[in-house]
């Protein structure tokens, strides 16, 4: 997927920021109702944002109160079964959510997260996510990454050779 930007007349196509050729057409969609649902609610979003664990959360998302939710987009059942790193992601958060799509059954989700169903161009909450919250420094450190990882993203959107620089866009 490209995203286009004009410059001075000129046309310039850049890859698209979201994507890192990873995900499926399905998850993307899931990816982009999830984040409309959260720019509604006040929250600023940014994708795959490595985490202090080296995890990367597909969906962290930053709230008008400082809070921390982490949003785990899964496309199909498979994709839920084979990733049992998700619980690593809570001590990064204050918030935990899943967000799919409509034709994933949801009685595989584990209750002790949210749950967002999304079908590409809004999202709803199933089920509310428990409030754990992170400690000041944990926050203060994640709230940092946030802030990099999107000056980063929207470095690489204009000056797209910067890209080779820092592997961890």
């Amino acid at each position: 997927m490209k995203t286009d930007i004009r410059s001075e007349g000129s046309r310039i196509e850049l890859d698209d920021p979201l994507a890192d050729g990873r995900q499926s057409e399905t998850a993307l969609k899931v990816w982009r109702g999830a984040a409309r649902l959260m720019r509604q609610r006040k929250f600023a979003c940014a994708a795959e944002v490595t985490l202090a664990s080296a995890r990367r959360a597909d969906l962290l998302a930053l709230g008008p109160k400082h809070e921390l939710w982490i949003i785990e987009v899964k496309s199909s059942v498979a994709d839920f079964r084979t990733d049992h790193k998700w619980p690593d992601y809570r001590q990064h958060c204050d918030r935990f959510f899943f967000a799919t799509h409509p034709d994933v059954p949801l009685d595989i989700f584990p209750e002790e997260a949210g749950l967002i169903v999304s079908d590409g161009f809004g999202a709803e909450i199933l089920r509310d996510a428990p409030e754990h919250k992170v400690a000041a420094a944990t926050r203060k450190a994640v709230t940092l990454r946030f802030a990099q990882h999107t000056a980063h993203r929207l470095h690489a959107l204009v000056d797209p050779e910067v890209r080779h620089l820092n592997d961890s866009l």
